[in-house]
C-alpha cells in the first residue's frame, strides 16, 4: 500500500470522479484510475462503484476512507516535524533592538536561547522603535525589542510582552533652578528646555502622552539617541533631562532626581512580533522561549535592572 494510492483513493472519495481527481492531484486520469485499481487487488475489495454516472463508495470503501485521510495527514505531520527540526538546525532570527538598548534582560533572554538552539544564527538590527515595526509588518523582521508608553495599547497588528517597566523622572544639574525641589509637574516644566530621548523611544512617547494629557506643548532642546547621552548633556547644563529612574539613579551626585508627574509617566521595553505570527520556527521557538521565561505584565516581579530606553 502505497501513499499515493491513498492518496487518490481519497481525491476520487472527494471529488466522486476518476477525472477531477485527477484535475486535483495533477496526474493523468489513466495513471489515478490504474493506481486505485491496484489499491482495491491489494485490499481484495472494491472501494468505488463505478457503475452509475457518478463514482460512489463501496460499504469497504466507507469504511476505509477515514483511515486512509489520518493516514495522510499523519505523514504530512511527520514531514512538518521535519521541516521544523531543519529549521531549528540551521534556522536564523532577525530580531530588532531599539538603538542604544543596554537591556541585562535581553542579553540574558538571548543567551539561554542560544545555549539551547546553538545551530540558530541571530541576526540583531537596531533602529528607532518605530522603523522596528515597520520592519515587523513588512517581514524584515522576525521580532523586535522596542520602546513604547505604557499608557498606550499594543500597536496595530503586534502583540507585546513587556520585558521591563520603567517610571520616567525628571533629573537636573545640581545648579539648576529646579535643584532641591522633589518633584515637578510637566505644566511646571512647558517653559523650561528639554533634553530627552528621540522619538519612537518609550519615554519620548510616555512624554509626550503626558504632556498631551496635560494640554502642554513641551520645548525640546536637545534630543539623543541613548539615555546615557541624555543624562550627560543634563549634567552640563543643557536643560532638563527626561529618563528612566533606573538611568537617572546611575547618575547621583551628577544630576538631581525629580519626580515627574507624581510618578505617574512610565514607559516600558518589550519585546514585539507580528500578531499572526507567521515567522519561520526559529522565530516561533524564540517567542515561546520568551514567554516562558519572562513573567507576565500582572505578575510579581522583582527589583527593576537598568533598561536604557
Amino acid at each position: 500500500m502505497e501513499l499515493r494510492q491513498l492518496e487518490y483513493f481519497v481525491a476520487v472519495a472527494e471529488e466522486a470522479s476518476f477525472t477531477r481527481a485527477a484535475a486535483r492531484v495533477h496526474v493523468a486520469q489513466p495513471g489515478v484510475s490504474a493506481q486505485v485499481r491496484r489499491l482495491e487487488d491489494e485490499l481484495g475489495q472494491a472501494l468505488f462503484d463505478r457503475s452509475g454516472r457518478a463514482v460512489q463508495l463501496t460499504q469497504a470503501g466507507t469504511a476505509m476512507l477515514p483511515y486512509a485521510r489520518r493516514a495522510i495527514g499523519a505523514v504530512a505531520g511527520a514531514r512538518d516535524a521535519v521541516d521544523e527540526l531543519a529549521g531549528l538546525a540551521t534556522g536564523e532570527v532577525t530580531i530588532g533592538m531599539i538603538t542604544a538598548c543596554t537591556s541585562l534582560e535581553l542579553m540574558d533572554l538571548l543567551a539561554e536561547f542560544r545555549g539551547r538552539h546553538p545551530g540558530i544564527a541571530i541576526r540583531l538590527r537596531e533602529a528607532g522603535s518605530d522603523e522596528l515595526l515597520e520592519g515587523l509588518r513588512t517581514g524584515h523582521l522576525d521580532l523586535a525589542w522596542i520602546g513604547v508608553s505604557s499608557h498606550s495599547g499594543d500597536p496595530p497588528g503586534i502583540a507585546t510582552r513587556t520585558l521591563v517597566e520603567d517610571t520616567v523622572v525628571a533629573a537636573v544639574a545640581p545648579g539648576h533652578r529646579l535643584a532641591g525641589r522633589s518633584g515637578v509637574t510637566l505644566r511646571a516644566l512647558r517653559h523650561e528646555p528639554l533634553v530627552t530621548l528621540v522619538r519612537g523611544t518609550g519615554v519620548r512617547s510616555a512624554l509626550e502622552h503626558g504632556c498631551a494629557a496635560a494640554g502642554v506643548v513641551p520645548t525640546v532642546a536637545c534630543e539623543a539617541t541613548a539615555p546615557h547621552t541624555v543624562a550627560e548633556l543634563a549634567a552640563r547644563g543643557l536643560g532638563v533631562a527626561t529618563l528612566p529612574a533606573s538611568v537617572a539613579t546611575a547618575y547621583a551626585g551628577v544630576l538631581q532626581t525629580l519626580t515627574l508627574e507624581r510618578g505617574r509617566l512610565r514607559s516600558r521595553i518589550a519585546l514585539a512580533w507580528r500578531a499572526d505570527e507567521p515567522s519561520g520556527p526559529a522565530a516561533r521557538v524564540l517567542i515561546d522561549h520568551v514567554r516562558d521565561e519572562l513573567p507576565r505584565p500582572d505578575a510579581p516581579t522583582g527589583p527593576v535592572r537598568p533598561a536604557g530606553r
